[in-house]
């Protein structure tokens, strides 16, 4: 099946984008045609890698540094893309951090640290990157099942990604005179390597590798299929909303 061309010509960043979820996403809206900039914090290895991986198949990329839970390195990412590139059309908020303990013992330190990532971080990189975009803006979210569901150990987490939903639709409302279009996706569980943060007691991982209603696990690209319908002019008119991508595995109560 030829991957349509629909974002040919779109500046994209995608946050936390070297591995993952957000590596899948960089590769689907590369395949569709935007020139695609992938943002690390830690792991030069694996960001080095994505960037060769996507020049191999024929997408214009690049990465940059910075960590988007302070706001210096947040203005500094924006100015280096507006130099760079002149624009910015997709942003993906995809980097995602987060202290699992439960509530009684979780430190201001761990909640400052997940919220300033989580959280405040995306509200402040969309609010910068909107300076850049253009009529037909995308601005993706990226939340979880934690954002309604209570999971063991995931307060402060759980708790940043209801934010970042509340944060979605403030967003498109005071965003949308400028035509950009602000909507979360909420994928369930997802078998990579972030799922190593939860202990392995709670069997999240059992969770992620047993079949969905739809009959199969849920795959990364199944995530940023989505991501990149939704950055396309067919979702003109999807706003503020959270497209949960679970294969109906929320709707389960065992």
């Amino acid at each position: 099946m030829t991957i349509s061309q629909n974002l040919s010509g779109k500046i994209a960043l995608v946050t936390g984008g070297s591995r993952g979820i957000g590596k899948s996403i960089a590769l689907e809206l590369g395949r569709r045609g935007a020139t695609v900039i992938i943002n690390y914090l830690k792991n030069h290895e694996a960001a080095k890698t994505t960037v060769e991986e996507l020049k191999l198949q024929g997408i214009k990329t690049t990465r940059i540094k910075a960590h988007v839970g302070e706001e210096a390195a947040i203005d500094s990412l924006v100015s280096k893309i507006e130099k760079q590139f002149g624009q910015l059309d997709i942003l993906v908020n995809n980097a995602a951090s987060g202290v699992m303990r439960p509530t009684t013992e979780l430190s201001v330190k761990h909640w400052d640290w997940t919220m300033n990532i989580n959280a405040r971080g995306p509200w402040m990189l969309s609010v910068a990157a909107s300076r850049l975009m253009p009529d037909g803006g995308r601005i993706i979210n990226i939340s979880s099942p934690g954002s309604t569901w209570v999971l063991p150990a995931y307060f402060a987490v759980g708790v940043s990604k209801a934010a970042i939903e509340a944060v979605t639709r403030y967003l498109a409302v005071e965003l949308g005179p400028k035509g950009i279009a602000v909507n979360t996706v909420s994928p369930g569980f997802v078998m990579t390597e972030a799922l190593n943060a939860f202990p392995d007691q709670l069997g999240i991982r059992d969770i992620a590798s047993r079949p969905t209603p739809a009959g199969r696990t849920i795959t990364p690209e199944d995530v940023s299929n989505v991501v990149a319908m939704l950055c396309s002019s067919d979702a003109e008119m999807i706003r503020g909303q959270v497209i949960v991508v679970d294969g109906g595995e929320t709707l389960r109560h065992e």
